[in-house]
């Protein structure tokens, strides 16, 4: 089967001819679009001389549609869109301008634009100022300028550095009278920690720390007396029990065990003339 068809146009079709041409498609395009709607058959001379007077009218429309563009194209010279659109604090847009909205633009100023003559170059999704280019034929073409301005009023701005600049100013002076005050009571701190230092340990048991009196000093080390012994008797205690616990167990941990017969559940050995049933 042929891959390409040749089929007489009997409408205006876009970007391929206009009444009464033939023209030359892909097998598919001419079966699933040109054939079921009418816009296309097979080329005969009776049928291409049927369409003579139709194929002249589309000339003639054609010749009119490009006399509108050239002096579209003339008219979008110096031609300037605003669009208001929704962005958050940096200028970034909530949605992309589409093309459709910048025809509709144009429209609205009495420019007949369609959405397929606008060529963007880049995704607009700031608030800033971009050229638009407009193709309205093969050799016809314009550039616009698009504004795109938020809708209300941004809080950053190109001059805030002198906001910043003022707002350090008036908190540096602030700034160092603190820190002054604190390195004037820095020495003041340290000796008073110094002072206080021998206060809390003594250098040895005899001497009395502060605030305290030399009957609960003696108290002190009388409870620690009364301790003591206790604490021996029970360290005696402990280690008793534990040898007492070796011996039993036959040894330490690590020690051979006993030499012990173990019976495993096997059978002697069979002597000679024994026989069993």
């Amino acid at each position: 089967m042929a891959r390409n068809l040749k089929l007489l146009l009997t409408e205006n079709v876009e970007a391929l001819g206009i009444v009464g041409d033939v023209v030359n498609v892909r097998t598919g395009y001419a079966r699933n679009y040109l054939l079921p709607r009418n816009l296309a058959t097979e080329p005969s001379e009776d049928r291409i001389k049927a369409l003579a007077v139709k194929r002249a009218e589309a000339e003639r429309m054609l010749a009119e549609q490009r006399k509108l563009r050239e002096a579209l194209s003339e008219k979008l010279v110096g031609v300037e869109v605003h669009l208001t659109r929704s962005c958050n604090d940096q200028g970034i847009l909530y949605a992309a301008v589409t093309q459709h909205e910048i025809a509709d633009a144009l429209v609205a100023i009495g420019h007949a634009v369609k959405p397929r003559d606008v060529r963007l170059s880049q995704v607009i999704k700031r608030v800033d100022t971009y050229d638009i280019h407009i193709k309205l034929d093969s050799d016809l073409d314009a550039t616009i300028k698009l504004w795109v301005v938020a809708d209300r009023k941004l809080e950053f701005s190109r001059g805030g550095d002198s906001h910043d600049d003022a707002v350090a100013a008036a908190v540096e002076p602030a700034v160092g009278e603190k820190v002054e005050a604190i390195g004037e009571a820095r020495p003041e701190g340290k000796a008073r920690s110094a002072d206080r230092k021998p206060d809390r340990k003594s250098d040895s048991p005899g001497e009395l720390a502060a605030g305290e009196s030399k009957p609960e000093v003696a108290r002190k080390a009388e409870k620690k007396e009364k301790k003591a012994p206790k604490d021996r008797t029970a360290e005696g205690k402990s280690t008793e029990k534990s040898s007492e616990k070796g011996s039993d167990k036959g040894g330490s941990k690590w020690s051979r065990p006993s030499e012990q017969s173990f019976d495993f559940g096997l059978r002697p050995a069979r002597e000679k003339g024994d026989r069993r049933r």
